[in-house]
């Protein structure tokens, strides 16, 4: 019906209903282009031309569906992928300042050995120097007694070789056989 009212509109508007004369007639040329449209337009309709643009339109149209669908799809597959990268960077994140703070966990606890042992070295040469002192002390004062004793004792030499006579060195003799005879018994 519709198609009827729009062909009726277009009879109406040709400028064939303005033209002069009979207007159903092979010699005005309104009519004949007429006929030959309305039979261009049924022979269009008669190899269902319509039908195929239709469903040429409907193919069209299911692709781009289609299509979209397959966007979707993509679209959520690289939503998932990017949350899935993006859980993995968390992963890494976490376990790269794990590493950090064990590293510098390790690295306190070096310092700390280090600074023992250290203390300990530095104890060690310590006492060792002590050691040291204390035995060049040890050794100085027995340099000084044997040099005083050797001293004293060249001393003794000359005084008692000056003051001895043979009856001062009878009497020293036998006041140390009695003072040695004493001791023993």
């Amino acid at each position: 019906m519709r198609r009827i009212v729009t062909l009726a509109a277009l009879v109406a508007a040709s400028p064939a209903v303005a033209a002069s004369g009979p207007f159903i007639s092979l010699r005005n040329t309104d009519f004949v282009v007429l006929l030959g449209f309305l039979l261009f337009i049924a022979v269009l309709f008669w190899f269902k031309v319509p039908s195929m643009i239709a469903g040429m339109l409907d193919k069209r149209a299911e692709g781009i569906r289609a299509d979209l669908a397959e966007a979707r799809a993509l679209r959520d597959a690289a939503q998932e992928l990017l949350s899935t990268y993006e859980r993995r960077k968390r992963e890494v994140q976490e376990q790269a300042d794990r590493i950090v703070t064990e590293a510098r966990a390790e690295a306190n606890k070096a310092a700390e050995k280090a600074k023992a042992d250290l203390q300990l070295s530095i104890a060690r040469r310590l006492a060792g120097a002590e050691e040291k002192l204390a035995s060049a002390e040890a050794a100085a004062v027995r340099q000084v007694r044997d040099a005083a004793i050797g001293v004293a004792t060249a001393a003794a030499r000359d005084v008692l070789a000056r003051g001895m006579t043979a009856q001062n060195g009878a009497a020293m003799i036998d006041a140390s056989i009695a003072e040695v005879g004493a001791k023993l018994h």
